[in-house]
């Protein structure tokens, strides 16, 4: 799957069948039945920033993690020493520097996008 057609239900399920959970224990946490947690890993239900920071907390990520969060990218999230960072243990053999520069910028402009839309929304919200 394509990261430009990976919409947020699909990465956040990802990442729940990384981490060996299922949609009942995450819907258990979010107070939702299995069937309403379902909706936003199929895109049918939209995802608040709000409801994005919980799940992100129970998968034990930050919420820029999960919306960068790339299938694509070789990692180890079992043995990262790091725990929170997804992309702190990339295989670095399996890559060169180049394209490893190119993902800490790509990595970096989407963090500047996240911070600036998280502005636009505090300001609509207010």
């Amino acid at each position: 799957m394509d990261l430009q057609t990976m919409h947020i239900g699909q990465k956040i399920k990802k990442l729940r069948e990384l981490k060996n959970l299922t949609q009942a224990h995450i819907a258990n946490e979010l107070g939702l039945s299995q069937g309403a947690y379902s909706k936003i890993e199929l895109g049918e239900s939209e995802v608040s920033y709000s409801r994005l920071e919980k799940i992100s907390s129970i998968l034990g990520l930050k919420p820029e993690d999960v919306i960068s969060f790339n299938d694509q990218m070789v990692f180890n999230i079992s043995n990262n020493p790091n725990g929170g960072n997804v992309f702190s243990h990339i295989n670095q053999q399996s890559i060169s520097e180049s394209e490893k520069k190119l993902y800490e910028n790509q990595i970096d402009l989407l963090k500047e996008e996240n911070a600036h839309l998280k502005k636009m929304i505090e300001r609509l919200l207010n």
